[in-house]
């Protein structure tokens, strides 16, 4: 299996849950569409999945070895090598993220293949969360102490871009949502940390 791993295909594909909170699944996903264009990700790189089980919403909890299934197809169709995905708390404790989480932890323990390579995003505290452009600093002394690379920051070049694509969804782009997105520490940094074996 050839892998793609080059800087702009690192995640060869954009999975997303429609999922059909408020039964706005078809809008979120044109919403999707719409954000990814803006992001330059290509649309034959977007994949939206409608399945029955996994509808969004807290509560809702989703079947993990089912996600282990999905995640394995794709990379298997895909050629993917690395996975980037929530860590165990969601950014926002959101159950669903946490679920995804979960799915691809146990692909990561099933799978006999070597080559894949899994991060997590870091989820932060609160205060870390909302200090916005601040944060970078103590996002990259947390990485460059990491122990043997385990963990990576990435920083955003450009946060307008982030907020121009965010606002693509404008079913749920209510003025908190936008609030976070210029405030949150997200929207200039993210901390990745490898998720073991």
């Amino acid at each position: 299996m050839s892998c793609r791993c080059d800087i702009y295909l690192m995640l060869y594909v954009v999975n997303w849950f429609a999922g059909n909170a408020d039964d706005m699944g078809n809008i979120r996903k044109e919403e999707l569409y719409r954000a990814s264009a803006t992001l330059k990700v290509p649309i034959q790189q977007v994949t939206v999945m409608d399945h029955p089980d996994f509808q969004d919403g807290f509560g809702k909890i989703w079947n993990t070895s089912l996600l282990s299934k999905i995640v394995e197809k794709k990379i298997h169709d895909h050629a993917i090598c690395i996975i980037i995905t929530f860590d165990n708390y969601g950014v926002s404790g959101h159950c669903n993220h946490r679920d995804v989480n979960h799915g691809v932890r146990k692909f990561m323990l099933d799978t006999s293949q070597q080559d894949i390579e899994a991060w997590e995003l870091v989820s932060t505290n609160i205060i870390r969360k909302y200090s916005g452009p601040v944060d970078i600093w103590f996002s990259l002394w947390s990485a460059q102490n990491s122990l043997n690379g385990q963990m990576h920051c990435l920083l955003n070049e450009n946060p307008r871009r982030s907020y121009a694509a965010m606002s693509q969804h404008s079913s749920q782009w209510v003025w908190f949502r936008k609030l976070f997105v210029s405030f949150s520490s997200y929207t200039y940094v993210n901390t990745l940390k490898k998720i073991n074996k």
